[in-house]
């Protein structure tokens, strides 16, 4: 295999693309394409949009230098501590309100220039960084404090990445879309698959005081289950059955909502590029930490920097191919809890 960096295609400028949960959703999109262009202009419609979710005011200094290649993304997990949906076009909360609820899932997605698939990199909710305006504190606190522009500033400023675009999901909207296709089997350590409801998925997900690694074991199992259910997804949906396609998509456009500057149009595009992406060309991944430790009563994820600074190097190159080839990852592999 080469070691030279994939040639990568120009884009016209201000092209935008969706990803995280996203970039699967829309290669089920794809697959019903050619059903006609109202089927995925209905399904893109679906999207709810998130207004004003970039930082602003940001310092000259703070400010991450455009990308070499490809587009970046953060997918958010709310944990919102209530039935109501928050995200997607069903929601009946508030997407944020100040102290109510914090992310618990957070995901750096690389979307390399040649669109050949996708990068997940798990950034822990307990990870110890310095959020802007409030100091040291927990990774998940700034999206507490601030909403979506904090935590996209907190993780720009933390890894020196460009955050293109954002999308957020609320875990209950896709407790519903796993009991809609008969719930999904979930690969576990005992090298078998255990069969889980929706309910029983959103606990697997949550859980993390009893697993050997806590936050780090946590964010695999997330992982694990968007893996499992968006595969079940897409096995489930067929152009031999439209109407539970429809049904399935449905589902999860209405469970997702993106910021405000990716319109119907990008999204569309977005279903013609990702499809030849299948679900063996996503790569899942933890960020490099060091350890854990206690701090002021609370456990926390103490981020690795020097070898941070390799993988957001790698990130911002358009190098990640080259990057999963010559180090080693704390990917999902044999690692299932």
């Amino acid at each position: 295999m080469s070691t030279s960096p994939p040639q990568r295609r120009r884009r016209p400028r201000g092209r935008r693309i969706l990803l995280g949960a996203l970039v699967l959703l829309m290669l089920g999109i794809g697959m019903i394409g050619g059903a006609g262009w109202w089927a995925v202009s209905h399904f893109t419609g679906n999207v709810q949009r998130i207004p004003d979710a970039f930082p602003t005011n940001v310092p000259p200094a703070a400010q991450p230098a455009e990308g070499k290649g490809g587009e970046n993304f953060l997918f958010v997990g709310l944990d919102t501590r209530t039935d109501l949906p928050t995200t997607g076009s069903k929601a009946t909360g508030p997407i944020w309100k100040p102290g109510a609820q914090r992310s618990d899932t957070m995901m750096l997605v690389h979307l390399p220039e040649d669109r050949s698939g996708a990068y997940f990199v798990s950034l822990p909710r307990d990870s110890w960084v310095k959020i802007p305006g409030y100091g040291q504190a927990k990774l998940n606190a700034a999206f507490s404090w601030g909403g979506p522009p904090l935590l996209i500033d907190t993780v720009q400023r933390l890894t020196k990445v460009k955050i293109d675009h954002l999308a957020m999901l609320d875990w209950n909207g896709f407790k519903e879309l796993t009991d809609a296709v008969g719930g999904v089997d979930i690969p576990v350590a005992e090298g078998g698959a255990r069969h889980m409801s929706g309910q029983e998925a959103l606990d697997y997900v949550r859980e993390r005081k009893n697993l050997p690694r806590g936050d780090l074991d946590r964010t695999l199992r997330q992982q694990n289950y968007l893996r499992s259910v968006l595969s079940k997804v897409l096995a489930s949906a067929s152009l031999t059955d439209p109407f539970k396609t429809k049904d399935l998509l449905d589902k999860i456009t209405q469970s997702v909502s993106v910021d405000d500057h990716l319109s119907d149009s990008d999204l569309r595009e977005l279903a013609w590029d990702m499809k030849s992406v299948g679900i063996g060309d996503l790569t899942f991944m933890n960020a490099p930490i060091t350890g854990t430790g206690m701090v002021q009563g609370q456990s926390v994820v103490r981020l690795d920097v020097k070898a941070g600074a390799a993988l957001w190097s790698a990130v911002r190159d358009d190098t990640m191919s080259e990057y999963v080839r010559t180090h080693t990852i704390d990917s999902l592999g044999d690692r299932t809890r």
